[in-house]
């Protein structure tokens, strides 16, 4: 097996030394992503539902240009600023995420790239 490296311009370019994406055989390894609008470089910061869309969406770039989506997912990880903020996440996680979800850790931390309120990764396979 060879390890194959993933990037889309349709989510954001990595803003350090990584890819988007690591594909070895059947696993992806995705970079946690942030809520930055790949088109405009620009952080959403408009409130978490709308800030852990754009991460989700991200995401979803990235899982399309492996050839998978988000039934793909075993498990993700959320990193957060503001455990608070939990439930509001799971509103929109659901909207992802809605059969056979992946397993999964949400982990409050103090903080993140660019000062962003999540940052989620993900491990897929086919």
């Amino acid at each position: 097996m060879e390890k194959k490296i993933i990037n889309t311009t349709a989510a954001p370019a990595p803003i350090g030394p990584y890819n988007q994406a690591t594909q070895f055989g059947n696993m992806l390894f995705v970079s946690g992503q942030i809520p930055m609008d790949s088109a405009t470089g620009t952080i959403v910061s408009s409130g978490i539902q709308d800030e852990t869309r754009k991460v989700l969406e991200n995401v979803q770039a990235i899982l399309e240009a492996a050839g998978m989506d988000f039934s793909h997912v075993l498990k993700s990880t959320i990193f957060i600023t503001d455990m608070a903020q939990f439930g509001e996440i799971n509103e929109v996680y659901a909207q992802f995420f809605t059969a056979n979800e992946p397993a999964r850790e949400t982990v409050q931390v103090a903080g993140l790239p660019r000062g962003v309120n999540i940052e989620i990764s993900v491990i897929a396979a086919k």
